[in-house]
């Protein structure tokens, strides 16, 4: 179960990744973020992978829940 649900579906582009990242960093290690948006966030993984050191990449998921609605688990180490 996510520690945070974060929707940035209405979060203008530009505000989303460091919205991410500061949702993120309020967790506690063993914690997840839950993530929905519009489209495959592929990029923000790959971001996290490079950038982010508590990020478990293993533990990585994204499901497609419909059209426009992606749903991502952030977990943190």
């Amino acid at each position: 179960m996510p520690a945070e649900t974060l929707d940035v579906r209405d979060v203008p582009p530009a505000k989303r990744h460091p919205t991410i990242h500061d949702a993120f960093a309020d967790l506690d290690a063993g914690e997840s973020l839950e993530l929905i948006n519009d489209h495959d966030p592929q990029p923000l993984f790959y971001e996290f992978q490079a950038e982010v050191d508590d990020f478990d990449a293993g533990g990585y998921e994204v499901e497609q829940r419909g059209p426009g609605e992606f749903v991502v688990e952030l977990p943190k180490e």
